[in-house]
């Protein structure tokens, strides 16, 4: 069984110094991938489609296996978000995307402090995700992928709840070091990376890095204590 849930993608938008919530309503599945060291330089495209199968089943196991505890403390969905998915997302690169030229110019402390912010963005939006889970069905599409690049993209639909079509979700995955890792997520045919980087580059023009990560922190603290409320 695939598992698909509605995902809040909580998108950053800064006016006068006020968090706004700007909501992507999708249906996304928590897959995603687990890690295989290889012989060789590159794993293949099937091994990579494979992989998001099987932690799909995975993550549906321990779901199932932990409700009862995860109903009456939701705040324990970060161990399992820890364990199954944020070692397979390459967070640095993905950093590096979403700031754009301004990484270069970043240093290293806050270069540091943005990934683990990021990070701990996608791990409560997600864990948001996950609460809402109902199991609808995925469907796997043929890979993408271009024998001279190390990239490949993990194409999937699933049915939104309460749509009459499904919704594209697709994975940019690449290898590093003989593990397949997440860089991106297209939902619907919009970019994390992309969503992310329009509206952090707005704040950090106006207001500068710190600025950034000051309201990232507020904003995690924020999803902390909505994902506790939630029963």
């Amino acid at each position: 069984m695939d598992f698909p849930v509605n995902l809040e993608v909580q998108s950053l938008h800064f006016t006068h110094g006020d968090n706004v919530t700007m909501k992507l309503r999708v249906a996304v599945i928590t897959l995603l991938v687990m890690p295989l060291l290889f012989g060789q330089a590159q794993a293949s495209t099937d091994n990579a489609l494979e992989i998001v199968r099987t932690t799909s089943d995975k993550v549906i196991e321990r779901l199932t296996a932990q409700k009862a505890d995860l109903d009456k403390h939701p705040d324990h969905l970060y161990g399992l978000i820890d364990e199954l998915v944020l070692p397979h997302f390459d967070f640095p690169i993905m950093s590096r995307w979403v700031l754009g030229k301004q990484w270069n110019a970043t240093p290293v402390e806050q270069q540091e402090e943005f990934i683990e912010q990021f990070k701990t963005l996608l791990v409560r939006t997600y864990a948001k995700a996950l609460l809402e889970y109902s199991g609808q069905e995925i469907v796997y599409l043929s890979p993408e992928s271009n024998p001279n690049s190390n990239l490949v993209i993990i194409k999937t639909e699933v049915a939104g709840n309460g749509s009459a079509h499904n919704i594209p979700i697709n994975y940019r995955m690449h290898t590093s070091g003989g593990q397949w890792k997440v860089i991106d997520i297209a939902i619907d045919g919009v970019s994390l990376v992309g969503t992310y980087r329009g509206e952090f580059g707005s704040e950090i023009r106006k207001n500068g890095v710190d600025s950034l990560i000051r309201k990232l922190t507020e904003r995690n603290s924020n999803l902390v204590s909505s994902n506790s409320r939630v029963q």
